[in-house]
């Protein structure tokens, strides 16, 4: 019986273990992502993406969608800070509210800070929400969707 015990235990050890594994594999597009961002470097950021995704955003047009969204995304945000004078966007990732997998398909909220200056001065947008999906392919995880919602 202590065997039975002992053997039960190592499989609920090991299946906690291994959803600890995929669910840091599932993020690592997500903080890639904005490490890239952070540090200017674009195509590390949109090296995270899947080519087809589907963002929503604070700022015109609101939505990208298709081939190239993350891409088209970026040219955009860049346009808009410059029109509005911002410079020094910085994302800070909060502790994950959630991170639902099945199969190849993750689900991810973040609570997620951003700062800047805008015209020199500093801004802070705190408490805003990242909701991405993820799917997992040869390449590993990209992200094919995120919505942004400012609080």
């Amino acid at each position: 019986m202590r065997k039975i015990w002992i053997a039960l235990a190592m499989a609920v050890l090991l299946a906690g273990l291994a959803a600890a594994s995929e669910k840091t594999d599932v993020m690592a597009p997500v903080h890639q992502f904005v490490d890239g961002f952070n540090k200017g470097d674009t195509k590390s950021a949109l090296a995270a993406c899947a080519d087809q995704a589907y963002i929503i955003d604070e700022f015109a047009p609101y939505e990208w969608h298709g081939a190239g969204a993350c891409s088209t995304w970026a040219n955009d945000y860049e346009a808009d800070a410059k029109k509005n004078g911002m410079t020094d966007g910085i994302v800070t990732l909060g502790t994950p509210r959630h991170i639902d997998i099945t199969s190849d398909r993750a689900y991810v909220v973040v609570p997620v800070n951003y700062t800047f200056k805008q015209k020199g001065k500093l801004m802070k947008e705190t408490g805003s929400t990242w909701t991405l999906v993820l799917q997992k392919g040869e390449a590993g995880w990209r992200i094919t969707a995120w919505a942004w919602a400012k609080q």
